[in-house]
């Protein structure tokens, strides 16, 4: 009777230690899912008339006016390895002194830190570079 007494103990013993690894692991998979797309997308704008460089914050959705631009994140990503971190984001560029302005972008799509010249921001006065995703 002992005997199986102690063979149950050990399989519920198992199922016990089964069930809170896959919590664990679970819980592990979400939150570095949640980590890794962000809130707040940091860019740098250089001017490149008067040689200054901005630091921005913009909040993934909102419109920002800056100078003669108006600049709008509408995501970002962080990437997975930590080894060589990549920052994504997406972001739409209007330039208001265009004669032509009916909403045409002068940039519409992904930045990546890394390389900014896969997609690069073409313009005459300003240039953009993908800083951080928090």
């Amino acid at each position: 009777m002992e005997s199986k007494k102690n063979i149950q103990a050990g399989k519920n013993n198992f199922k016990l230690k089964l069930i809170i690894f896959f919590y664990f692991f679970l819980c592990s998979i979400a939150f570095s899912q949640s980590n890794l797309e962000g809130t707040y997308t940091d860019i740098k704008i250089l001017d490149k008339i008067s040689s200054k460089n901005t630091l921005l914050k913009l909040k993934n959705g909102d419109l920002i006016k800056f100078k003669d631009l108006t600049i709008k994140s509408l995501k970002c990503k962080n990437s997975e390895f930590d080894d060589n971190p990549e920052i994504t984001a997406y972001l739409q560029v209007t330039d208001l002194n265009n004669i032509n302005n009916d909403e045409v972008f002068v940039f519409n799509g992904w930045m990546f830190s890394s390389s900014p010249s896969i997609t690069p921001f073409d313009h005459p006065v300003y240039d953009i570079w993908l800083v951080s995703c928090y």
